[in-house]
């Protein structure tokens, strides 16, 4: 049975990780058998729980306990419920629980690269993508559209932070993922190099005088491919279009030179896809 804790000071440091600490702070990769992040909403929360994670408390207003989270508090009997007045909820977490509840979950370590690629033929790398809307947005749709994993540059932005994890309605807990190197020096030349000595050919998305459309047969033939995803507003580093294998463009109409990454992401997904749909 859960215990149920009413909060009646908001200053306890006990819940520090829904309020005061910051999303590097959560994370903390320097330590990561140490790092917690934060999941909202019931839907996230339990695709979280069904790949394993751990929560050590929830926070939620009075109604969900035994209603919308009464499943997950029926699957963690013994992990900590905070709640409080919905007032008191708002003025602890900066704003209302409009999904109601929230978890402190546990950092997975991470798996290799070798590891998430050793039966992937395509593959997402995202280049220093900092916005969590777009990345959550990417995960969605490389779990969708057949992309069996996920590598992220060192300066990309987390894909458990809670806005890029609600995003993704909870896929980045479906798909694989990790890091390609630890610092900006393993990108690009060490992580293509890494790639093709696990047997992908690379695709950069970018504009060039070299670019062929994203529907070339010759991308559908590769056995393995890694379709890199630039950041947002300046796109990929030409170090990076230099270093790939190919360059491709998603051909526009009304004079429209680009989509937004997430959308460019999707087209690319679909378009290069091997697998059917379960």
């Amino acid at each position: 049975m859960n215990e149920i804790i009413e909060i009646h000071d908001i200053s306890d440091p006990t819940l520090d990780a829904y309020a005061r600490l910051t999303e590097h702070q959560l994370r903390n990769r320097l330590e990561p058998e140490k790092g917690i992040f934060i999941a909202e909403s019931t839907t996230v929360i339990m695709l979280a729980l069904d790949a394993g994670y751990r929560p050590t408390s929830f926070l939620m207003e009075r109604k969900h306990i035994c209603g919308s989270a009464a499943a997950i508090l029926e699957r963690c009997p013994d992990v900590p419920v905070y709640t409080a007045d919905d007032a008191v909820l708002a003025s602890l977490t900066g704003f209302a629980l409009s999904r109601g509840v929230l978890a402190v979950m546990r950092r997975p370590m991470l798996p290799t690269v070798e590891e998430i690629c050793a039966d992937a033929r395509r593959i997402a790398v995202l280049e220093n993508i900092v916005d969590a809307t777009n990345v959550g947005a990417i995960v969605r749709s490389a779990a969708a559209l057949g992309v069996d994993a996920l590598l992220l540059t060192p300066s990309c932005c987390d894909p458990l932070i809670r806005r890029a994890a609600r995003v993704s309605m909870g896929t980045v807990f479906q798909i694989p993922w990790t890091y390609i190197g630890q610092t900006p020096a393993d990108w690009p030349h060490v992580g293509i190099d890494r790639l093709h000595a696990l047997g992908f050919r690379t695709a950069a998305l970018a504009l060039t005088d070299r670019s062929v459309p994203i529907d070339h047969p010759a991308l559908k033939k590769e056995e393995r491919l890694a379709l890199i995803l630039g950041t947002e507003g300046t796109g990929l580093t030409d170090e990076t279009i230099r270093c790939a294998d190919y360059t491709v463009k998603i051909p526009m109409f009304h004079r429209v030179d680009s989509l937004n990454v997430a959308a460019a992401g999707a087209v690319a997904f679909w378009e290069t896809r091997v697998r059917q749909a379960d």
